[in-house]
């Protein structure tokens, strides 16, 4: 077994005035800096408040391994730590023995976990990580007490490891992951099929856009997964040039950052493409690239995560003890950027920042390619999100009421002008008609084919269509204090809605509530909503004509919603038809 080139907890001993390699080889002993104080009280402060809840439930029945091994990480990082106030504490080692005999107990013979996928080689892979970590810092603490701990650990872990080094993966983030898992069981207990494994994966290229935008374009897997474990990989197989990945992945972060702290996840194709994303889940990676590029700007990101302090922080103890280097003192913190306009061509996606005003418009969505709702696809009908300060307008949508072909959602994104953009689509519905002589069949039996709609033993490809189009456009662009949005439909007359969907926590005026929950419609004039002192105004109302947003039958067929959580300000009206809603901030 290779031990540890550092010891848990040497942290306090640091020195001063040194430059630190943060990227440092596993088999070279890293330069030393002085540490950060104010971070490692921050930690050790959260891992202290994490430790009482983990004992008060780390027999819960209900936990995943994924759980089961977070909790084991926690108390040890609390227990080997010389400033907790918990380290060395015995009360400790009866519930972490518990844990780690789970972890022995829920494994499959093949080394796997069952974590509602059966037998998951990448399910099994987050765990290892843990399970390496553990065993690590537990290690280099070398306490007698731990060694029945240990001992568990190190079968795990051995018997995992043939498992991820031959199994397969179903998301493009499985395989760094998987990677990184690897790395850290071949630097513990070295097999040359598990370094053999993170070279064919890597050999697949990483798949990041020019944008710096992984290919599942996700705050969340970007932040839990795909940077730390590309990060992982850098230092124990020594691979820098992987760093470059994570480094575009944070400038573009930057740009999607929003004053309070969360992370635009408009594009995303995976699940949080509607949820709110915190920042503080970057928190080390940000670290380490502003220690590496002496990059003030990611310094001044990590300082915000710590000053804000939201979100499980005390997670990051285990990582800073496992690498002090991620603990030195950052360079001089330069301020993020806030007046800019950012484009990310590759997923049509540009935002807007004007200091606490910032706005994201977007054409990206999967939605014509690949006409289905999944994981891995982005088809979120939000095309415009407006924010002044608390005041957050979190969805602009635009359903039409034709053929329930469901909302708008643009072909692409386009700029206009240094401040405009255009998004598009046209929408064709067929008519069929009569099959030609050659293709009709005397018994009827036609294929099972599909209409773009629905399905039906026609034999839609071979008829000839009359089509009823809808064509769609809306031009954003930024006008003082705020944006207008114009509106244009022609081909076919529709009647349309407009909805405005604000958080939750407001106090909207000049709209009438509608008969559902959280409905309301702006008949004319101009509405507001406002939080506090943060104030969006819109407007003008198109009046007071009733029209349902339609999310189509895809979603219809299996009582399916694309109602968003908040409150639903809406305007309508009916196509040909053009009107611009004008958005002001204050």
């Amino acid at each position: 077994m290779q031990r540890r080139t550092f010891l848990a907890g040497s942290l306090a001993g640091l020195s001063a005035g040194t430059v630190l390699p943060s990227l440092a080889s596993a088999s070279t002993t890293a330069t030393t800096t002085a540490a950060d104080e104010e971070l490692l009280t921050l930690l050790t402060s959260a891992n202290e408040a994490q430790i009482p809840l983990v004992l008060g439930n780390f027999q819960s029945t209900g936990d995943s391994v994924r759980n089961v091994a977070r909790k084991a990480r926690r108390l040890v990082a609390g227990y080997i730590w010389t400033r907790s106030r918990y380290h060395h504490d015995a009360a400790l080692l009866t519930p972490l023995r518990f844990l780690v005999d789970k972890l022995e107990s829920t494994q499959n013979d093949d080394g796997t976990y069952d974590a509602g996928n059966l037998h998951s080689p990448p399910d099994s892979a987050f765990a290892v990580q843990d399970f390496c970590t553990v065993y690590a810092l537990l290690d280099a603490d070398d306490s007698p007490a731990t060694e029945p701990h240990r001992a568990v650990l190190e079968r795990v872990i051995r018997k995992a490891g043939p498992a991820l080094a031959s199994g397969g993966v179903h998301t493009p983030n499985h395989r760094w992951e998987i990677s990184a898992a690897l790395a850290r069981t071949h630097h513990l207990f070295p097999d040359r099929r598990y370094a053999a494994r993170i070279d064919d994966w890597l050999d697949e290229g990483i798949d990041a856009t020019p944008d710096g935008i992984y290919s599942e374009r996700s705050a969340t897997y970007a932040s839990e997964v795909t940077n730390p474990s590309l990060l992982t990989i850098a230092w124990l197989r020594d691979k820098p040039a992987l760093l470059g990945f994570v480094r575009r992945n944070l400038e573009a972060t930057l740009h999607l950052l929003e004053p309070n702290g969360e992370v635009d996840t408009i594009a995303s194709r995976r699940q949080d493409q509607t949820r709110v994303r915190e920042v503080w889940w970057y928190l080390t990676q940000f670290r380490e690239l502003a220690l590496h590029d002496r990059d003030g700007r990611f310094a001044s990101v990590a300082k915000d995560i710590e000053r804000r302090g939201t979100g499980e922080l005390g997670d990051f103890l285990a990582e800073v003890l496992e690498r002090p280097e991620l603990a030195a003192v950052l360079p001089s913190p330069k301020p993020a950027p806030a007046d800019f306009v950012a484009e990310y061509p590759a997923h049509a996606l540009a935002r807007v920042r004007r200091g606490d005003r910032t706005a994201t418009v977007f054409g990206g969505t999967d939605f014509h390619d690949i006409p289905v709702i999944a994981s891995g696809l982005s088809t979120n009908p939000t095309f415009f999100k407006l924010r002044q300060g608390a005041a957050i307008l979190e969805s602009v949508r635009l359903s039409p009421q034709f053929f329930s072909t469901g909302h708008f959602r643009s072909d692409g994104l386009r700029r206009t002008g240094s401040r405009t953009f255009r998004l598009s689509d046209e929408v064709k519905v067929p008519y069929h008609l009569p099959l030609p002589k050659r293709y009709r069949r005397k018994d009827g039996a036609y294929a099972l084919t599909p209409d773009g709609r629905f399905y039906a033993s026609m034999d839609f490809p071979h008829r000839p269509k009359q089509y009823r189009t809808l064509r769609t456009t809306v031009t954003v662009a930024e006008a003082g204090s705020g944006f207008d949005l114009t509106f244009e439909l022609d081909g076919s007359e529709v009647p349309f809605a407009i909805e405005l969907c604000f958080r939750p926590g407001g106090t909207l005026s000049g709209v009438q509530t509608l008969d559902a929950p959280g409905n309301y419609q702006l008949v004319e004039g101009t509405g507001s909503y406002a939080v506090g002192d943060d104030r969006i105004e819109f407007g003008p109302g198109n009046g007071a004509t009733r029209v349902a947003m339609d999310p189509g039958e895809r979603y219809t067929q299996l009582n399916g919603s694309l109602v968003p959580d908040g409150q639903r300000v809406y305007v309508t009206g009916r196509s040909p038809s053009r009107i611009t809603l004008r958005l002001r901030t204050s």
